[in-house]
């Protein structure tokens, strides 16, 4: 009786132990035939996978044995294989697969050959895994102050599904999904991406992305630099000169006129305030220091037109806006004044502030408590805060806070576009010729009759001077009908009981120092 080798193997596939074995019971004058399996496949990756054959019964022995595989079922050796290069005499042989196509359904086939042919295994399949995506980015057009226009292509999904695609940027190069990006859709093809928010006058790279399964991918890296953009826009009219005295400016001049203005953030969106001062004044909208135009008259109500005649507005101190783009404008009226917990009408209405055309501010004094307080015209629709320790008003702003109760002498400066400011200041009398000395200050009272400063006090033989929030950071002096900061102490030559006004204009001012 002759006995037929039956193997027994062990595989050790990564942390998975699998112990195939094969018991055949032997019989006199029985021999088994040749016979394979193909027990598993693993590792596979994109481009390649790992097929376990198993010889179950040798026959008279085989002379080349390994894996075929195809891309359709029953796959034989004369379709692609791969032949296993190790023993002829052990059972289980292990081959690896490679230059696979990704994200494609195989079919494989452990086959072994002697001298009679070639028998095969059971069959398996696998599919090969995907490989990341292809994407192109399109050039970047539109650029403007804080926009612009890119996008890309996606060429190839990598053999799975688009989950995400767009571009990303940043101002670094080589930017990710992990900066600034753009969704825009899913699925292979060409797509437009706006890019948003941007800064003016800034570096910025961008890449296209695309996402599947496998991971992201990114196509070439653009560069490109946004752009100053900012309108300015010239009111010129007949107004002009009565509303602004001691100015260049001239009537129907747009070089020499008041101007609105945008920002950045909203390069079509234009503003600023403007005193006319006529009973009746026309005026228009000139986008150049110059009538080459465009240049916008009354279109209807709220509307600008290239043809449209002067518009024509009452006195007023006008909060103007205008979209570049929707071509819209408004025109406003408004009366500040300071409002607030710390003010004499509380929360419900304003204290009111004067206009100076001079210095082209509000001012006045108003008697304040502790608590807070705001800037508003009449509707909080228009109403400036700051922030603790800033001069600088942003319109909804914070509240600002006082400190200290006393009459306080409000600036509020609406002259510049986007650059609006206050001063809130206490002032008081000191010097050797006053009652606290050069150590402390005597403090001032508003009276609204005069619109001044006012102290009636008895001083004696010495000197005194004006200063602000019991400080010398803010002081005035000099000549009493031309007061300057930091200027000389003004002298008192006779004591006595004394009435003084300080009145306050632009930087300095002047005084009146009356004996009773």
């Amino acid at each position: 009786m002759k006995k037929t080798l039956i193997y027994k193997l062990t595989a050790f596939l990564a942390i998975t132990t699998i112990i195939v074995v094969s018991c055949t019971k032997e019989s006199p004058d029985v021999r088994l035939d040749p016979k394979l399996s193909t027990s598993q496949v693993y590792g596979i990756k994109s481009d390649s996978a790992t097929v376990v054959g198993f010889v179950i019964a040798s026959g008279e022995g085989f002379v080349e044995k390994g894996i075929c595989y195809n891309t359709q079922p029953i796959p034989t050796i004369l379709n692609s294989k791969k032949v296993y290069t190790g023993s002829n005499t052990t059972a289980t042989f292990i081959v690896k697969l490679g230059g696979l196509t990704f994200a494609t359904k195989y079919y494989a086939r452990a086959y072994a050959t002697n001298s009679s042919g070639t028998i095969y295994g059971e069959e398996s399949n696998f599919t090969t895994l995907a490989i990341l995506p292809t994407a192109t980015t399109a050039d970047v057009t539109a650029i403007a102050g804080t926009t612009a226009t890119t996008g890309g292509n996606v060429t190839h999904n990598g053999g799975a599904t688009i989950t995400a695609r767009g571009v990303c940027y940043s101002e670094t190069p080589n930017p990710t999904i992990a900066n600034l990006k753009t969704s825009d859709g899913t699925g292979v093809g060409a797509f437009v991406s706006s890019l948003a928010n941007l800064k003016g006058a800034t570096t910025y790279y961008v890449r296209a992305y695309a996402t599947n399964v496998i991971g992201t991918a990114y196509g070439s890296q653009k560069q490109f630099t946004t752009l100053v953009v900012t309108r300015t826009w010239y009111l010129p009219g007949d107004y002009v000169e009565a509303s602004y005295p001691g100015t260049t400016f001239g009537n129907w001049s747009p070089a020499n006129s008041p101007q609105v203005k945008s920002v950045e953030a909203a390069p079509n969106i234009l503003e600023g305030y403007v005193y006319m001062a006529n009973t009746a004044n026309e005026w228009k909208f000139a986008t150049q220091p110059n009538w080459d135009g465009p240049n916008y008259g009354y279109g209807g109500p709220g509307i600008l037109d290239p043809s449209g005649a002067n518009f024509n507005s009452p006195a007023g101190y006008y909060k103007i806006n205008a979209n570049a783009v929707a071509l819209t404008y408004t025109a406003v009226a408004t009366v500040w004044g300071v409002i607030g917990s710390a003010s004499p009408g509380g929360w419900g209405s304003e204290t009111p502030l004067s206009y100076d055309p001079a210095s082209r501010t509000w001012r006045g004094g108003v008697p304040m408590t502790l608590g807070d307080f705001k800037f508003r015209a009449h509707s909080w629709d228009y109403n400036y805060g700051a922030a603790a320790g800033s001069n600088k008003l942003t319109h909804d702003g914070p509240n600002i806070a006082i400190g200290v109760a006393a009459d306080y002498y409000f600036v509020l400066d609406l002259s510049t576009p986007h650059d609006y400011t206050y001063s809130a200041d206490r002032w008081g009398l000191i010097g050797s010729a006053t009652p606290g000395g050069w150590g402390e200050d005597t403090n001032m009272m508003w009276d609204p009759v005069t619109k001044s400063l006012k102290l009636t006090v008895d001083l004696t033989v010495g000197d005194i001077k004006f200063r602000a929030n019991d400080a010398w950071d803010i002081n005035l002096g000099g000549t009493p009908s031309a007061l300057t900061p930091g200027g000389d102490n003004i002298p008192i030559a006779l004591a006595g009981n004394y009435t003084i006004h300080l009145y306050l204009v632009g930087v300095g001012g002047y005084c009146t120092i009356v004996k009773n």
